[in-house]
C-alpha cells in the first residue's frame, strides 16, 4: 500500500465519520441486511457483505447469503481486499483472485478468502468513504458492468441508512429555533442519496439529489403542495398510492421502515425509487418531523426487468412448439416486462416484399377494439410504423402519437388510450427478419438505453426466429421430399439428378428408382453415372458420350442406348435430360425410362417383316419348285408314256413274231417300272415333307447295309464301266430304320452311277469313329459350285445335269437329307468340276439317337 492510500485510511475526518455511525458497536444493522440480501438475490451471488474499514482492521456489519466464503467479523487491514476500495475510492472487480498477480498471495494465505469479488464504495455524508459493499463467490466469474452498477445502486440504498444515524449522532439535542432547519438542509444537501425532511408544521426540505430525480429547481414547500404536484404509485407504476400509504406520512406517523418501492410522475417521465423512512422524534418523545431518503433504481430496476423479460423470452423460446407461438410469446414477455400495454411481432417475407403480423399481445382487462379491429396484417416496405423500421433497419419511436402525422395507426392507437410506440428490428447480421412493436398508455420520450437494452432481447429473439425458420423449412423441405418421393415411387420411371463438377465429371445427387436401370436397387451412395458408363453396351458408348458432352455444353438432349443391369439383363434406356444452373454450379436432371419392351418390339416386327420376306421368297422358291416339278414330270412321265402307248399300239396292230413281241413288252414292263418308281419317289417326298412318313428304328449293322446297297446296284448291270468297292472294317451298328437308310445309299449310287464317265470308280466307306457314318465318293463329273449350295433342294437339277441330258427329277439328294435328318444326323458334301463328288451321311451316336429320332423330321 502507498503512502497515499496509506494516508487515505489513516485520514481523521474519515476516521470521525466512521465511529460517528455507530455500526461498529451496533448490535445489528436492519437496513444493511436488507441490502446484502437484496445483492445476493440482484446479482446471483453466493454471499454479500457490507465491511467497514478502520485504521488498522476490516469489520464485516451485515453479510447475507449461505454458500459463500466463510465470513469473518474481523480481520486485520493486511488480509483484507476492501481496503483498496477506501484507498482508490473506485469499484474493485475482481473475477479470479487466484489468477490476478496482486491478489494472489493474498488468497493463498488466507483462508477462506473468496475466488471471485466486487465490492463499491460506501459513503458517509461528506463522501467519505467509510467501507465498501461486497458480492462474494467462491469460483471464478466475470462480473457484468450492469451488475458492477446494481451494486452501486443498492450502495446509495443503504447510504441514507449511514446519513440517519450521522445525523442522529450529530443532533442529540434539538437545535435552536432556525438554526436546525438551516443544519437539517446543509446536512441533507451534502448527501449523495435523495433525501426528503418534513418538521411537525408540513415544510418540506428536499435535497438536492432528489431536486435532481424530480428535474426541478422549485420544489413544493410544503406536504400538500408535494402530493398535489407528484402523484406516487405502488412498484407496479399503476396504481395509485393512498394517503397513508406515502412514505412521508408512514414516516410521521411513526413507522420506521426500508425498501419501499414508489414510482412518481415527473416531467422526465416516471422514476422509481426504493425508500427508507423513519419518524425524528427529540429525546423526550416530542415529534419534531420525519424523513425519508431514496435511492433512485430506475435504471438498475429496469436493468433487472430486463434481465427478467430476456429470462421469460428464454424460457417461451424453449418450450414454443411453432414460430408463431414464440413470437406471441416473446412479445408478451417483454411488453409485459416493460409495464407496456401492447406488443406485436411482424415477420419480414421470405420474398422480402412484404413484412406481415404474425403474433399480437396485449395487457388483459384492456379494451384495444378500437385500435386493432380491421387492423391489416400486412404492410409493404416503408409503411406504417413496422415498414419503416423493416426498411430503415434501426428503432422508431413516437413519443406522442397524437404528434405522429406520418403514420395513419396513430390516431386508432391514440383513440385506444396507446398514448406512445416504438419499434425495435429483429435482425440476423445485417439482414432484418421482422419488426417487434410496442405500445403504452403513456408519453415515453425516447430512451436510447432501453433501446441498447433492448437490442439484446431482439437479438435473442432474431437467433431464434432465424434457427426456428431454418428448421422449420427442413421441415417443409422433408415433407415435399416425402410427397415428391410418393409421386415419383408411382412412376415407373428414374427420375434422378447429377452435379457437374469442374472437371466434368459427374456426381450422382438424386436417384428414385436405380433398379429400372441395374435390375436391383443400389445403395444411396452409389456412383450412378459412373456405373452407367461403365455398362453402357460397347455399340453405343459413343452416342452415349455426345449425349453428355452436349449437356456440358448447356442443351437439352434425349438419347436410347443399352445398358447391362448387374442382373445380367441387357436393357434398352431412354433417357431426357436438361442442365440447370445455381450460381456458380451446374446440375443435371433427368429422366430414364426402361423401353426395352419397344426394342423388343421393333426387333419383333423386323424378324416378322424377315419372316413374312422368307415366307414370299419361300413361296416363290415353292412355285419355282412347282414349275421344275411340273418340268420335270412332264419330261420324266412323257418319255415312258410315249414308249408305253408305242408299244402298245405296235402290239394292237400285230403281225409280229415273238421274239419282237416280247421285246415290246420288255419295253413296256421296264417303262412300267420306271414310272412306279418315280411315283414312289414323288409320294415319299410328299410323305417326308409332310412329316406322316414311317420311321421304325433299331439296332442296324451299317457295313451289312452297305453290301447290300453296292449289290442291289450291281445286279442291275449298271456298273459294269464302272469299279465300285466297299470299305468297311468291322461291324459298325446304329440306331436307324434300315429300309429309309438303304433307300438314301441306294440314291446316292445311283448318281454315282448316272454322273461317273466309264473308267470310274465308286468307294461306299462305312466308319464308327468319331460317330458312326457312311460315304460314297465317285470320280464323276462333279457339281458346279453354283449348283452346290442347292443340290438338297427339292426337285432342283443342276446345270450339268441339263446340259449332258442326264436323267432325273430332282428329288434324289433331297431325299436323301431328308432321311438322314429324320435319323437326327447329317449330310456333307465335297465336290469339285472334274474331281468327282464325296457325300458322307453322319448319324448320330448311338448312345443319344434313339431321343434325336423321336423329333418332328426337319423338312
Amino acid at each position: 500500500m502507498g503512502a497515499s492510500g496509506r494516508n487515505r485510511i489513516d485520514d481523521p475526518a474519515r476516521l470521525q465519520a466512521l465511529h460517528a455511525t455507530g455500526l461498529l458497536a451496533a448490535p445489528a444493522a436492519p437496513v444493511l441486511d436488507r441490502v446484502t440480501r437484496l445483492a445476493v438475490r440482484l446479482l446471483e451471488a453466493p454471499a454479500s457483505t457490507v465491511s467497514l474499514i478502520t485504521a488498522d482492521r476490516q469489520v464485516v456489519v451485515s453479510a447475507a447469503g449461505t454458500a459463500g466464503p466463510r465470513i469473518t467479523r474481523e480481520s486485520p487491514l493486511t488480509r483484507s481486499l476492501y481496503r483498496h476500495v477506501v484507498t482508490d475510492g473506485a469499484p474493485l472487480v475482481i473475477g479470479d483472485t487466484r489468477a490476478d498477480e496482486r491478489w494472489r498471495a493474498l488468497a493463498e494465505n488466507a483462508a477462506g478468502q473468496p475466488a471471485a469479488c466486487a465490492a463499491v464504495p460506501l459513503n458517509a455524508p461528506g463522501a467519505q468513504v467509510i467501507g465498501a459493499l461486497c458480492a462474494l463467490d467462491v469460483t471464478a466469474r466475470d462480473w457484468s458492468p450492469e451488475q458492477v452498477r446494481a451494486l452501486e445502486d443498492l450502495a446509495a440504498v443503504a447510504e441514507p441508512e449511514i446519513a440517519l444515524r450521522t445525523a442522529r449522532a450529530g443532533t442529540g439535542t434539538p437545535a435552536s429555533g432556525e438554526q436546525e432547519p438551516v443544519f437539517l438542509r446543509a446536512l441533507l444537501d451534502s448527501l449523495e442519496v435523495s433525501v426528503m425532511a418534513c418538521d411537525e408544521q408540513g415544510h418540506l426540505v428536499i435535497n438536492r439529489p432528489l431536486r435532481e430525480s424530480l428535474h426541478t429547481d422549485t420544489p413544493p414547500a410544503d406536504v400538500g403542495s408535494w402530493l398535489q404536484a407528484y402523484r406516487l404509485y405502488g412498484p407496479d407504476g399503476r396504481t395509485p398510492l393512498e394517503l397513508e400509504e406515502m412514505p412521508l406520512f408512514r414516516a410521521w406517523s411513526g413507522e420506521r421502515f426500508t425498501g419501499q418501492q414508489v414510482v412518481a410522475t415527473t416531467d422526465a417521465g416516471p422514476r422509481r425509487f426504493l425508500v427508507n423512512g423513519r419518524p425524528i422524534d427529540a429525546p423526550g418523545g416530542h415529534r419534531l418531523g420525519a424523513v425519508i431518503a431514496g435511492h433512485d433504481i430506475t435504471d438498475s430496476h429496469r436493468i433487472g426487468v430486463l434481465h427478467r423479460a430476456q429470462q421469460a423470452v428464454t424460457r417461451v423460446l424453449a418450450e414454443a412448439a411453432s414460430s408463431r407461438e414464440a413470437a406471441v410469446g416473446a412479445v408478451a414477455a417483454v411488453t409485459d416486462a416493460l409495464g407496456w400495454t401492447y406488443g406485436e411481432y411482424w415477420q419480414v417475407g421470405e420474398d422480402e416484399a412484404s413484412i406481415t403480423r404474425v403474433g399480437a399481445w396485449s395487457r388483459p382487462g384492456r379494451d384495444l377494439s378500437v385500435f386493432t379491429a380491421g387492423h391489416p396484417d400486412v404492410f409493404g416496405r416503408g409503411q406504417e410504423l413496422p415498414g419503416t423500421a423493416w426498411e430503415r433497419g434501426a428503432p422508431v419511436w413516437i413519443d406522442d402519437n397524437a404528434a405522429a402525422r406520418d403514420f395513419p395507426r396513430a390516431r386508432d392507437a391514440l383513440r385506444a388510450g396507446l398514448r406512445s410506440a416504438m419499434a425495435l428490428p429483429v435482425r440476423s447480421g445485417d439482414q432484418v427478419l421482422g419488426v417487434l412493436v410496442f405500445a403504452a398508455d403513456h408519453s415515453q420520450e425516447p430512451d436510447d438505453d432501453l433501446v441498447d437494452l433492448l437490442d439484446g432481447v431482439c437479438a435473442h429473439i432474431g437467433r431464434y426466429m432465424e434457427r426456428r425458420r431454418a428448421e422449420e423449412l427442413t421441415l417443409a423441405l422433408a415433407e415435399s421430399r416425402r410427397r415428391f418421393e410418393q409421386v415419383v415411387s408411382r412412376v415407373s420411371d428414374n427420375v434422378w439428378s447429377v452435379e457437374v463438377a469442374a472437371d466434368g465429371s459427374l456426381r450422382s445427387m438424386y436417384q428414385s428408382r436405380t433398379a429400372a436401370l441395374f435390375g436391383r436397387p443400389l445403395p444411396e451412395d452409389a456412383d450412378v453415372p459412373g456405373l452407367i458408363e461403365r455398362r453402357t453396351h460397347p455399340d453405343d458408348r459413343a452416342a452415349y458420350a455426345s449425349f453428355l458432352d452436349t449437356l456440358r455444353a448447356g442443351e437439352p438432349v434425349d438419347v436410347e442406348f443399352r445398358v447391362q443391369g448387374l442382373d445380367g439383363v441387357t436393357r434398352w434406356l431412354w433417357m431426357r435430360a436438361a442442365p440447370r444452373r445455381e450460381g456458380p454450379r451446374m446440375f443435371i436432371d433427368g429422366i430414364s425410362t426402361d423401353v426395352t419392351d419397344r426394342h423388343e418390339l421393333a426387333e419383333q416386327r423386323e424378324r416378322l417383316l424377315l419372316q413374312q420376306r422368307q415366307q414370299m421368297e419361300r413361296l416363290r422358291q415353292v412355285d419355282e419348285l412347282k414349275n421344275q416339278f411340273l418340268r420335270t414330270v412332264n419330261h420324266e412321265l412323257r418319255t415312258p408314256l410315249a414308249s408305253v402307248r408305242s408299244s402298245v399300239q405296235l402290239l394292237h396292230e400285230g403281225g409280229m413274231d415273238a421274239a419282237t413281241q416280247e421285246r415290246f413288252l420288255q419295253v413296256l414292263d421296264r417303262n412300267s417300272v420306271r414310272l412306279e418308281h418315280l411315283l414312289n419317289e414323288l409320294l415319299l417326298m410328299a410323305s417326308l415333307n409332310a412329316g406322316d412318313a414311317a420311321f421304325t428304328p433299331a439296332e442296324t449293322e451299317l457295313s451289312a447295309l452297305a453290301r447290300q446297297a453296292v449289290q442291289a446296284v450291281t445286279a442291275r448291270g449298271d456298273t459294269g464301266h464302272l469299279t465300285v468297292t466297299v470299305h468297311a472294317p468291322g461291324a459298325v451298328t446304329a440306331w436307324a430304320d434300315a429300309g429309309r437308310l438303304r433307300h438314301a445309299l441306294a440314291q446316292l449310287l445311283d448318281n454315282a452311277v448316272k454322273f461317273t464317265p466309264p473308267g470310274g470308280r465308286i468307294d461306299v466307306t462305312v466308319t464308327a469313329d468319331p460317330v458312326p457314318s457312311i460315304e460314297v465318293a465317285d470320280t464323276g463329273v462333279g457339281i458346279d459350285p453354283h449348283d452346290l449350295p442347292h443340290v438338297f433342294d427339292d426337285f432342283y437339277r443342276g446345270a450339268g445335269a441339263e446340259r449332258q441330258s442326264i436323267g432325273g427329277t430332282g428329288v434324289g439328294l433331297a431325299l436323301v437329307r431328308k432321311i438322314v435328318r429324320m435319323h437326327g444326323g447329317d449330310v456333307q458334301v465335297d465336290s469339285r468340276p472334274g474331281a468327282g463328288t464325296r457325300i458322307r451321311l453322319v448319324l448320330p451316336d448311338p448312345a443319344t439317337a434313339e431321343a434325336a429320332t423321336r423329333r418332328a423330321p426337319v423338312r
